[in-house]
């Protein structure tokens, strides 16, 4: 599919040696522990994942001359495994794709569809008002039609080199001879409240106390390693009929208190998107991101190209403290970005999209908003073809996703967001894999005095996502794509986009190398307060930027703010690669 250019207008244990040699490079790290990392230097290809193990399948599939794609089939694979509370065969993603020798840049929406026997009624009570959070997600009720093994079929047949079987081999081992509970894991499963629910899920995860698996239990899961046999065997669509499919409807239609309405039918139905990426010149780069039903792709480049119109470039971090005058400066083009985000950005299949959304002018009107003074909460403004009535829609996808960027010896590159929504989802376990939550991304409130939301729930429509992965490249002088110069993404629900858009702001404004961007303390605004990620600085610094920032008028809120930015850029003899220090990812190559 063309682009458009928005202008101005192999087996674990065998590759390293034993499973337990394999996880000897996870780092003792809990939910929010930080571990400083090195950025690793490779000359031919690179993968940055979640996982050291999922780093490695990939890297195996590199290394026998498979390509970006067959490294993420087989990185999906063991992230469904070994990282089940953030993404899997039971949930979705996006994904972005350059392909080196024909220049273009390829977007796929594997996102989840609401079923057909869904409307916008699905999360509101007897009386016709929404439900709380956790008593719309725990259950059936919000699973939608998982969709990341439809587009990893779909791109393998368009892309793949390595046959699709051997792509499921490091998984089903893994899952066979078994893995060992990181820190990490066992945190998360610790103080959760809801799995144990779950007679699967208690099975596997918990002992018969109800205690969960000890750090470094090796955790066998036989019941997915028979999942993922059929697959590998039988293609993607074994999971979308029957025997699978229909485990899993029965799975979501039987729960004792809170059934879902999804069928057989929308299993059947369910096709992967090709979808015409959303790029924008920012100074000498272009930058491709995820179009619509995702609000990642569009809500960067909107903070980008309002920046673009400040100083920002010119007031880098120093000593790793960020300036305040920077914050300022980003959190105001984030606030701006959110608001029209919030009115505009839904299912394109469903919700006509404003086309105005990157114009030069608009962006730049925007940015003439932004003041010495934080302006609090912004107003969404009127973009080009902005011609439907609509309500802003406040609800908040949770932060339950992963993140895995890819080069390959080819020059092939791709960045993939890969989610099940919340934590461990909806905390359904059926074939040794999590289902989805995905529906509690629709706004549960489908008008606002009587002015329909965007992201109103209908019938086989997708939620908007706030997922970003993000392609970044030398920009040619007609405005095509040039060489590649950069590959990330993150986890984070809403705050994904305020990532990502701190890291591209610190790598190619402030020249820092991308593990150096990836570290530098989170900051940004959903149009809400100032967010700043709490205890990445000593407490004086961290005090005098609040300090500086409410000087300036700005409501500042510390949080912890859990990114799980990958990330893969050129250097002058190869990659370099860095992984988030507050997640256990890893970066491989060679």
């Amino acid at each position: 599919m063309r682009m458009r250019v928005l202008r101005a207008a192999l087996a674990l244990p065998l590759l390293l040696g034993s499973t337990a040699q394999a996880q000897e490079a996870l780092a003792p790290e809990g939910a929010s522990a930080i571990v400083a990392r090195t950025a690793v230097k490779t000359r031919r290809f690179m993968i940055a994942t979640a996982n050291p193990l999922a780093s490695a399948a990939g890297l195996a599939m590199l290394k026998r001359g498979g390509n970006a794609i067959d490294a993420a089939i087989a990185a999906q694979m063991v992230l469904t495994l070994v990282e089940p509370q953030s993404s899997g065969i039971g949930g979705g993603a996006f994904l972005m794709y350059w392909n080196a020798k024909h220049h273009t840049v390829d977007a796929w929406d594997g996102r989840e569809t609401a079923p057909l026997a869904a409307d916008e009624t699905l999360f509101l009570d007897a009386a016709g008002q929404p439900v709380k959070f956790f008593e719309a997600v725990i259950g059936g009720r919000s699973v939608g039609t998982p969709g990341v093994l439809r587009l990893l079929e779909a791109t393998h047949k368009k892309y793949g080199k390595l046959p699709w079987a051997s792509l499921f081999q490091p998984a089903i081992r893994l899952a066979e001879g078994g893995f060992l509970v990181s820190e990490r894991l066992h945190i998360l499963l610790a103080d959760e409240p809801f799995l144990r629910r779950d007679a699967e899920a208690r099975r596997y995860f918990y002992n018969s106390q109800g205690e969960p698996w000890p750090i470094g239990h090796r955790l066998r899961n036989p019941m997915l390693v028979r999942t993922l046999r059929q697959i590998a065997r039988h293609g993607a669509g074994v999971f979308y009929r029957p025997p699978m499919a229909a485990a899993i409807v029965d799975k979501v239609r039987t729960h004792p208190t809170n059934p879902g309405k999804l069928a057989l039918a929308d299993l059947q139905a369910y096709r992967a998107q090709q979808r015409e990426p959303v790029c924008a010149p920012y100074r000498v780069w272009l930058i491709c991101g995820m179009p619509p039903p995702s609000s990642g792709g569009i809500t960067t480049l909107q903070i980008l190209g309002m920046l673009a119109h400040t100083p920002i470039a010119t007031l880098p971090p120093h000593d790793g403290v960020p300036d305040a005058s920077a914050v300022h400066l980003f959190s105001e083009a984030a606030r701006l970005a959110y608001a029209d985000r919030d009115l505009y950005i839904a299912d394109p299949d469903f919700v006509p999209l404003a086309d105005g959304l990157l114009d030069a002018n608009y962006l730049a009107a925007r940015a003439a908003l932004i003041g010495q003074r934080s302006m609090g909460r912004a107003r969404p403004g009127t973009p080009r073809g902005a011609t439907l009535t609509l309500a802003a829609d406040q609800s908040a996808d949770r932060p339950g996703t992963s993140h895995l960027s890819i080069v390959d010896r080819d020059g092939n590159a791709l960045a993939m967001t890969t989610t099940i929504e919340g934590a461990f989802g909806a905390r359904q376990m059926v074939g040794g894999f999590l289902l989805n939550n995905q529906l509690s991304d629709f706004s549960f409130v489908a008008h606002e005095q009587g002015v329909p939301v965007a992201n109103r729930l209908e019938p086989g429509k997708r939620p908007r996502s706030s997922m970003a992965p993000t392609l970044v490249f030398e920009a040619l002088p007609d405005g095509r794509p040039g060489r590649l110069v950069m590959s990330l993404g993150s986890p984070g629900g809403p705050s994904i986009i305020n990532y990502v858009g701190k890291t591209l702001v610190a790598s190619l404004d402030w020249k820092l190398d991308i593990q150096a961007a990836i570290d530098l303390l989170n900051f940004g605004s959903r149009n809400g307060p100032t967010e700043l990620e709490r205890g990445r600085l000593p407490a004086a610094a961290e005090a005098a930027l609040v300090e500086a920032l409410q000087q300036r008028g700005h409501e500042v809120r510390l949080s912890n703010q859990t990114s799980g930015i990958q990330g893969v850029a050129r250097t002058a003899t190869g990659w370099i690669g860095g992984a988030d220090p507050r997640r256990e990812g890893r970066v491989l190559g060679r």
